[in-house]
């Protein structure tokens, strides 16, 4: 019970948000390798540039092939859970250290139920906790449904992402520390197999691509998520392609007022409910 309690408090709440009592997870196994599903061709994998990158990440073409019914079994059932009347989730995951973060949940797109904001503790919260949040959500609003898009909202700069206390995500970073490379791959797997697009992240509170250690950093991480097709953007607020990111999460004009007074102490729930 104290280790529970304890793990609740490494997730910040929200008054927006109801409570919800959360299905029973289905146990899954993160550690087996995934495959494409459409088999990948040996002449391609020599003719693409990253090939040796795809095998090292994904493993040899022998396993990707053994590999490819487990695929096809996880897509199909994703497709049965996504039958009916269903919007494709967006997950909203909001770092605390972003100042008046905890505002941020009340900003939200009102007319868009797909939006599930997650507000977690930059400074006591891990990974794991990260990662079983966003799983309790997805089961809440749809069980068995996958990620679709998703904002990651956390402090940061050129070429890098605060995460979390003492976790900096750059290019080299993600490949060396365990932790952090497993958090990525265990992300890809809570992505849509049935999107027809590349499911997309996008990074905010930051402009990750201000140098072109961003460029590496995306590319790593991309690597580091496949055979998941994932594409990451992290646009300008202030250029058109921000304010298209901003209107696909926010409600533009709370967003705003939010943004003016960010470093105010004038800013009061009223003005965002």
């Amino acid at each position: 019970m104290e280790r529970n309690f304890r793990k609740h408090l490494r997730m910040v709440g929200s008054r927006r948000m109801k409570v919800q009592t959360f299905a029973d997870r289905k146990a899954k196994s993160f550690s087996r390798s995934w495959s494409d599903p459409t088999p990948i061709k040996p002449d391609s994998l020599h003719d693409s540039r990253d090939s040796a990158d795809l095998q090292t990440s994904s493993g040899t073409l022998d396993e990707v092939v053994c590999d490819d019914v487990d695929w096809e079994e996880e897509k199909e059932m994703e497709r049965l859970a996504c039958e009916g009347d269903f919007i494709p989730p967006k997950i909203m995951l909001i770092s605390s250290k972003v100042p008046k973060a905890e505002y941020v949940p009340n900003i939200i797109r009102r007319d868009d139920p797909s939006i599930i904001p997650i507000l977690y503790d930059h400074e006591h919260a891990t990974f794991e906790d990260i990662l079983e949040e966003i799983d309790k959500k997805l089961s809440a609003y749809r069980k068995g449904c996958k990620i679709w898009n998703m904002l990651i909202f956390c402090q940061g700069g050129p070429g890098h992402l605060y995460l979390l206390k003492n976790k900096v995500a750059t290019f080299a970073k993600v490949e060396k520390e365990e932790d952090m490379n497993n958090f990525w791959r265990r992300l890809s797997r809570m992505m849509s197999l049935l999107n027809p697009e590349p499911n997309l992240i996008h990074i905010m509170g930051c402009y990750v691509l201000g140098n072109t250690n961003g460029e590496k950093l995306f590319h790593n991480l991309k690597k580091l998520m496949r055979p998941y097709a994932i594409e990451f953007k992290s646009p300008l607020e202030l250029s058109a392609q921000g304010k298209e990111m901003i209107e696909t999460y926010f409600d533009f004009r709370l967003f705003r007022l939010w943004k003016s007074r960010q470093h105010s102490k004038l800013l009061d729930y009223d003005d965002l409910l």
